[in-house]
């Protein structure tokens, strides 16, 4: 009873991940916060996404073994996503109120980098960080040029009036930040590696504790 237990919550681990991923998304998906704010957002979306899918994508592939298992977990993220999408659309927000992120591109170079490396835990944290920190801000960037302009979808639905106090403001700010990809690209990059080790981690605490 008790492993069936640990493998429960182990899966419930996996679920509560992905569902924080999920909301992520919608978070620095709204449009009031994109539109005012386009540079910033995307650099904070880059990053978040990246750090929620390399910490439960490496959680996932250490703790089973599996090839396959880091994709699967992308796919179950863009599943979800998905779903909130058209809940969202129900409620007659515009279909890309929320962008799906591509996830599953950078959780197959995730599982290249530990399956060609004949499952090396230190080419999956750095080789794999880096990888995914790396790409997933450039597959966003080409997935947010196939949707509808931002701008132009925030006046068809205004937000409400607003003191002038908090009235936002576009950021004034030096020609690197002008460059999301780039910005989102070099931090993920480097916190992602973070991320997978403390996936790798989280694996090593798992099995201590199952076998206790």
């Amino acid at each position: 009873v008790m492993v069936w237990l640990r493998r429960c919550t182990h899966y419930l681990f996996i679920i509560v991940v992905a569902v924080n991923g999920t909301l992520l998304t919608i978070n620095a998906g709204d449009y009031i916060f994109y539109t005012d704010w386009a540079r910033t957002s995307f650099v904070v979306f880059s990053i978040s996404q990246t750090l929620m899918l390399t910490v439960g994508a490496v959680y996932y592939l250490t703790f089973t073994g599996v090839p396959g298992t880091a994709t699967y977990y992308a796919l179950i993220i863009t599943v979800y996503t998905w779903v909130a999408k058209g809940a969202w659309s129900s409620l007659g927000y515009p279909y890309d109120f929320i962008v799906t992120p591509v996830w599953l591109p950078s959780a197959m170079l995730l599982e290249l980098a530990y399956w060609a490396t004949k499952r090396n835990k230190h080419s999956l944290i750095l080789f794999g960080g880096v990888l995914v920190g790396m790409s997933l801000p450039l597959f966003n960037m080409v997935n947010l040029l196939t949707v509808a302009d931002p701008l132009e979808t925030a006046f068809k639905y205004p937000r409400p009036t607003l003191p002038p106090y908090m009235t936002p403001i576009e950021p004034q700010v030096g020609k690197f930040y002008n460059s999301p990809v780039a910005l989102g690209a070099g931090a993920g990059a480097v916190l992602a590696v973070t991320m997978a080790a403390l996936g790798c981690k989280l694996t090593t605490w798992t099995y201590r504790w199952m076998a206790a």
